[in-house]
């Protein structure tokens, strides 16, 4: 039977945001640079999580580092000659933009000494957590563009109905296979529920197997049930401890809801995707659109 654990409503205030992984569907770049450093429309891939994060209240950010600690960490730390040149220089909007970087959110760093999987990554993150504290997760190659930050969105269905929550969205036939798929508990109106009971993950099925058309997409509400989920969880083929995984073992017990969260969502951790988001969030700064549509259109000609 299954349970609903809501750690007392305890309001949510910490993010894990993993970012020790290989990189490898962005090599060679990626070999000395961490991917979540990838610099999209401005900024790095990693900021566009933590300002996520921040919008929707977190106060301390966990990032589960390999070994480019530093290069995150100088990211957000202060740098008083820097913004000092800039104001010097008149620069006051930029200076306020870098001032800005480090006052997001409390910065915690932990090493993953290996690439052992995501729910692996998350638990490296269990002795910065109290006892019974639900968290968020934020995987930094899906950069989320919407009013109310999915994050916030997670936090408030958490709120109203318990448990974990997932974000999901449904994918076209040939996506399936790269994807976390859920199965879904189906009920009379489901066609225009906000939320869904999650009743079985399974990672990146294929088409024919797959439970369903509804994939998660990268942004987690975990209750701490998680860890003894993770800590069942068995090695997969490669012998990596896959969150899919985990909340598969999660949701026979405990309440775990998909939220159809309301957003527009960029995979930018491989070329093409990480393209698109550079194009169309470049789009979106008006100094640049008009020059950047004038260039693409000469493209197409």
């Amino acid at each position: 039977m299954t349970r609903t654990t809501t750690s007392n409503h305890q309001k949510i205030v910490k993010a894990v945001i993993p970012a020790a992984g290989f990189g490898t569907r962005m090599l060679p770049i990626t070999k000395a640079l961490p991917k979540e450093m990838l610099p999209v429309a401005g900024k790095p891939l990693i900021q566009y999580a933590v300002e996520e994060a921040a919008a929707s209240g977190i106060e301390t950010v966990i990032l589960v580092v390999r070994n480019h600690e530093s290069l995150i960490a100088a990211h957000f730390a202060p740098d008083q000659e820097l913004e000092s040149f800039l104001v010097d220089h008149h620069q006051l909007a930029t200076a306020d933009v870098v001032r800005r970087l480090a006052r997001f959110a409390d910065l915690q760093f932990v090493k993953q000494e290996r690439p052992l999987g995501l729910a692996h990554a998350i638990s490296c993150a269990r002795p910065f957590m109290r006892e019974r504290e639900a968290f968020v997760v934020l995987l930094p190659d899906v950069i989320m563009v919407s009013d109310e930050p999915v994050t916030r969105q997670l936090m408030s269905a958490h709120e109203s109905d318990g448990g974990s929550v997932v974000a999901i969205r449904q994918v076209e036939p040939q996506d399936v296979e790269r994807h976390g798929i859920v199965t879904i508990e189906r009920s009379q109106g489901f066609s225009s529920m906000k939320s869904v009971r999650v009743t079985g993950l399974v990672e990146k099925p294929s088409a024919r197997n797959a439970p369903s058309l509804f994939g998660v997409f990268g942004r987690y509400l975990l209750e701490p049930a998680i860890w003894d989920s993770i800590a069942r969880t068995n090695p997969d083929s490669r012998g990596e401890i896959q969150l899919t995984d985990a909340l598969n073992i999660l949701c026979r017990t405990e309440t775990l809801s998909g939220l159809r969260f309301k957003a527009h969502h960029y995979d930018a951790g491989d070329r093409l995707g990480y393209l698109k988001a550079n194009i169309e969030l470049s789009l979106s700064d008006a100094q640049l659109r008009p020059s950047l549509l004038e260039y693409l259109a000469g493209l197409q000609s």
